[in-house]
């Protein structure tokens, strides 16, 4: 059998323990500002209440979410990198690799890089959204379905940041009107043009046109190769993805999918 705990030397530990805790706390406030030493001085009791709402004299030392959290959530956690530390990274990456930086095809590429990236995942600084609330209602009674495939786009997949790349296909049925072509070119782009999945870009990509045309039913199409299964892993390459999102009409007449479908695949070899 298990020995009852001792009771009195346990309250002996945990009142040793706290005593550590602050001397450690005490000895960091070398340096910190006046509100820092303030907040350090609360101690372990301090900590351990400062998320208790029975402690009012306890600010907590958690600051509200702003709305872009849930785009770029490390941005609102760690804050945005300089365009120094993104190249110095890049350094650090080139000597892991094996090579140096230093050498003259490489001097320059840090910056390079971190150029290209500014482009490549330029979908975190666009609002989907936004792309789409401009519609032509003059379409003389037009409500038959608005279809544009073959939309090309590249992205990355946001396990390996390896490039994966394919055609978007995407109809829907108007209610108050059309938006411009373009514009869900663009859609395509500002979700591609993150560290994405596959099946992820393709649910959003419904779910923004859902949310902001309204339409009777709207279904979105994804193929792409992905070079994280190409150029590393199983390395095959040639395999294509097919991903696919349907909505109102087209998720609940299979007639509409078929349709869809045809349309899509039509004069393709």
């Amino acid at each position: 059998m298990y020995a009852k705990p001792d009771s009195t030397t346990m309250k002996a530990r945990v009142a040793k323990a706290g005593d550590a805790m602050d001397a450690a706390l005490k000895s960091l406030s070398y340096g910190m500002s006046d509100d820092e030493r303030r907040l350090s001085a609360v101690g372990l009791d301090g900590m351990r209440g400062a998320n208790d709402p029975g402690r009012p004299d306890i600010a907590p030392n958690i600051a509200p979410l702003p709305d872009s959290a849930q785009r770029v959530p490390n941005e609102v956690a760690l804050g945005r990198p300089s365009r120094q530390e993104a190249e110095a990274a890049v350094r650090t990456l080139l000597r892991w690799a094996g090579d140096d930086p230093t050498r003259e095809g490489l001097i320059d590429t840090p910056a390079r890089v971190v150029k290209a990236y500014e482009q490549i995942f330029g979908g975190y600084r666009t609002d989907a959204e936004v792309l789409l609330e401009r519609v032509f209602e003059e379409v003389e009674g037009y409500s038959d379905v608005v279809l544009v495939r073959d939309i090309p786009f590249y992205s990355h997949c946001e396990h390996h940041m390896v490039p994966f790349m394919g055609l978007a296909h995407i109809a829907y049925y108007p209610t108050k009107g059309v938006v411009g072509l373009s514009k869900l070119a663009r859609v395509v782009d500002a979700f591609a043009r993150r560290l994405q999945t596959q099946e992820t870009m393709t649910a959003q990509i419904a779910d923004t046109i859902e949310s902001i045309l309204q339409p009777r039913g709207c279904a979105v199409m994804i193929e792409a190769e992905h070079l994280c299964m190409a150029m590393r892993g199983v390395q095959k390459a040639g395999v294509s993805t097919i991903t696919t999102q349907f909505r109102g009409v087209y998720r609940d007449d299979a007639s509409e999918q078929v349709r869809f479908l045809t349309l899509v695949r039509n004069n393709k070899g």
